[in-house]
């Protein structure tokens, strides 16, 4: 069995997920009927999810308490390369919608979930998150509370005894080691995740919504492959391209099947490892990406929104479209990082229109009907910016040092 193991971990792990992926393709399209099949993607998701919140948790107290110089210059860059970012995507949206104006078929039935009535409730949810119990934030995936708790228990336990400091730096090594482990089983995961998607979901959205999904995907590409290699550029001052597809191929593949943020901050960390970048930066700056780094969410707000507008004839301004911008901005933080997180805040925007719910909450029915693509592209566009933000941050401080970029 350990043979096996490591013939298994010797084979490049992108080289196994494109045969999970193919296969499972393959199968979708063959034998539609081997529902069981689906247990496989389910299961991997559903450890992600699970191993993540312990990995973030023990792996700032860990960084902090054993830290011997602040990062606070980098972790301060990556966080302001996260907002402008997310306001730039907005922006963006704005502009490529009333350049390509789409209308949308409205359905019958209104989505059956909670939407928050403004952005105060928004961010009072925020602050709540920060001060929420460690144990329920633990257990919840709260991201804002386990980081919170973390940084205050990393600073508390810096006047601990190097015995402690070590045990909680094998802790957070075990945890580390953990995830590796689920990560190598990767390809099993894309399988099935695969497998279900082509089974349960036909061709029709792409007649139906077509052009709604080529705004929302052609403003994602449009954000990672022009906008961020201008950041990456400003960071690293050289060509951005390589690290833009290297981070595209180490994160973007997992996030865009496993639909969740949340669920890919493992994968980041561990493509981090990889690259060689400072355990004591990437352990804050990539959970913290998974909460207020939303691109694809900024993006998604923006276009349904604007799409809603031009579909009841309601006339946009520039400046209630620069509104609309930040509005989706700051309500992209607070998506959370689970499938479908964003759609939920499409009723807030609208209400910016003086759209009704009972409107608003059709258009969240649509966002779920073509969430097959949309969610699937902007997760993958959120979660290996993260990745990338937070390395070209760190490469920026190795330029400044004067140390050669590699990965």
């Amino acid at each position: 069995m350990k043979n096996l193991w490591t013939k298994w971990t010797g084979i490049a792990l992108v080289k196994r997920i494109l045969v999970g992926l193919i296969l499972g393709a393959i199968l979708g399209v063959a034998a539609p009927g081997a529902t069981s099949i689906a247990i496989l993607g389910d299961v991997f998701v559903g450890a992600l999810k699970a191993i993540a919140p312990l990995l973030v948790f023990f792996l700032v107290i860990s960084s902090l308490c054993n830290a011997g110089k602040s990062h606070g210059g980098v972790i301060k860059t990556v966080v302001a390369l996260y907002m402008f970012s997310t306001v730039l995507a907005a922006v963006i949206a704005v502009f490529a919608s009333m350049i390509f104006p789409v209308q949308i078929t409205l359905t019958n039935a209104a989505a059956d979930a909670t939407a928050p009535q403004g952005i105060v409730e928004v961010l009072n949810n925020l602050l709540l998150n920060v001060v929420a119990n460690p144990i329920s934030s633990l257990v919840n995936a709260n991201y804002v509370g386990i980081l919170t708790w973390a940084i205050l228990l990393g600073l508390a336990f810096r006047g601990a005894g190097d015995t402690t400091k070590k045990a909680l730096a094998d802790i957070a090594d075990g945890t580390s080691l953990v995830v590796s482990w689920i990560i190598n089983l990767a390809p099993f995961g894309i399988f099935g995740l695969v497998f279900n998607t082509i089974s349960t979901n036909g061709l029709d959205i792409f007649t139906t919504y077509g052009k709604l999904l080529a705004l929302l995907v052609g403003c994602m590409l449009f954000i990672y492959f022009v906008t961020n290699p201008i950041l990456v550029y400003w960071c690293i001052r050289q060509n951005p391209y390589p690290l833009i597809l290297h981070c595209l191929k180490k994160s973007a593949i997992t996030a865009f099947f496993t639909r969740s943020s949340a669920a890919n901050i493992p994968v980041n960390m561990k493509a981090c490892e990889e690259m060689g970048l400072d355990r004591d930066t990437y352990s804050v700056t990539i959970p913290l990406g998974a909460t207020i780094n939303m691109d694809g969410a900024a993006i998604t707000i923006t276009v349904m929104t604007m799409a809603t507008a031009f579909t009841l004839g309601i006339h946009v301004d520039i400046p209630t479209a620069i509104i609309l911008s930040l509005l989706a901005a700051l309500s992209a933080c607070g998506a959370s990082g689970v499938a479908g997180g964003s759609l939920l805040l499409i009723p807030m925007a609208c209400s910016l229109f003086g759209i009704s719910d009972d409107i608003s909450m059709q258009v969240v029915a649509v966002g779920f009907i073509i969430g097959v693509i949309q969610d699937s592209v902007e997760t993958a566009l959120n979660s290996s910016s993260d990745l990338l933000l937070s390395a070209s941050a760190e490469f920026r401080q190795w330029r400044l040092e004067g140390k050669k970029i590699t990965f």
